[in-house]
């Protein structure tokens, strides 16, 4: 079980984390867009920290699980806890892929495929525009104010 609150956020709250998102951060992760190749501000992130849901502020990947894939998009073998990502299953583009959402918030963050490096074997391919960054030592983002594990520190 996470250490996180996971309850969604209510109506209001989630309007307001939106009225707080670009073009580009809507289209990623309110209505399912990817971003392009090579262009992501969190490609070559080399800083040790958390990668956090962009929307909601839930960590989703730490900076260790993350590796070089080669795709052009932001790749982790492991989620921060696995609790914090659900997958869905997404047939666009006439594929049969896995979607990876937050779990808290639902934003989509992009997919996860069977192809990673050892311990898990998956590759969690994300989009920076639906990540937050935060440094190891600082304090993680809490947009929804519930303070307690989310009050803590990037491990």
């Amino acid at each position: 079980m996470s250490a996180f609150d996971l309850t969604p956020p209510n109506p209001a709250q989630r309007q307001q984390l939106i009225d707080g998102l670009n073009g580009e951060e809507r289209r990623v992760l309110l209505e399912h867009g990817t971003e392009a190749a090579f262009c992501g501000v969190f490609l070559d992130n080399k800083l040790e920290g958390v990668y956090t849901c962009r929307l909601c502020g839930l960590p989703l990947f730490r900076s260790s699980a993350k590796f070089d894939s080669g795709t052009g998009w932001p790749s982790f073998f492991r989620p921060y806890d696995d609790a914090h990502v659900k997958t869905l299953r997404d047939t666009s583009y006439g594929m049969i892929r896995t979607e990876i959402v937050c779990a808290r918030c639902d934003s989509h963050l992009g997919h996860v495929f069977p192809d990673g490096p050892p311990p898990t074997g998956e590759r969690h391919c994300l989009n920076s525009v639906s990540l937050g960054f935060t440094e190891q030592g600082a304090a993680l983002p809490d947009p929804l104010h519930r303070g307690g594990a989310e009050a803590g520190v990037a491990d």
